[in-house]
C-alpha cells in the first residue's frame, strides 16, 4: 500500500476506513487505573463496541472494566486487527514487530507515540500505520460519524 507520511495529517478516508473496519484491539500499556488516559479510551472504544484486549504485562493485573488481560499479544486469545499503543516511543519497534508476527492489519501509536523506523517496518509488511493519534478523539469527529454508520 506504500508509505504514509506521518508528520502530516492523515486523509480523513485512511482513519475513517480504519476505525470502520477493524473488529478486535488489542491495547497494549492498557491501564487498570481510571485515572489514565488509556483507560478511559479503553472505555470508550469498549462501549464503542469493539471487541478490546487490554495487553499489560505486570504482576496482579488480570482484569480492567471485566475484560481479561493479557501478558503479551502473542498470548492473546483470538486474532487481533488493530494493535493500539499506550507506551513511550523508544517501546514502539519491539511492539511493531509483535503485531507483525501475530498478523495484525493496523499499527496505531496513540498521541505521543511516535517512531519513523516502527511505521516503515509494519508497512513493509502491508500493515496501516497510525501514530500520534488518537482513535477515541477520531471517532467522535462529527464528520466522520457518517462514514462510520453512526448516527450524528
Amino acid at each position: 500500500m506504500g508509505y504514509m507520511n506521518h508528520n502530516e495529517e492523515y486523509p480523513e478516508n485512511y482513519l475513517a476506513s480504519i476505525l470502520k473496519e477493524v473488529k478486535t484491539i488489542a491495547m497494549v500499556g492498557a491501564s487498570p487505573d481510571p485515572t489514565k488516559f488509556s483507560y478511559g479510551v479503553l472505555r470508550v472504544l469498549h462501549e464503542q463496541g469493539y471487541n478490546m484486549k487490554p495487553v499489560n504485562p505486570k504482576e496482579g493485573v488480570d482484569e480492567i472494566r471485566g475484560l481479561k488481560v493479557f501478558n503479551s499479544l502473542a498470548d492473546v486469545d483470538e486474532p487481533i486487527d488493530m494493535v493500539q499503543v499506550f507506551r513511550a516511543s523508544h517501546a514502539l519497534p519491539g511492539i511493531a514487530q509483535e503485531s507483525i508476527d501475530i498478523g495484525a492489519k493496523v499499527l496505531w501509536g496513540q498521541i505521543g507515540v511516535f517512531d519513523e523506523g516502527a511505521a516503515k517496518l509494519c508497512e513493509d509488511a502491508g500493515m496501516r500505520v497510525v501514530m500520534d493519534r488518537c482513535p477515541k478523539i477520531e471517532l467522535f469527529r462529527p464528520f466522520w460519524k457518517p462514514k462510520l454508520g453512526q448516527a450524528i
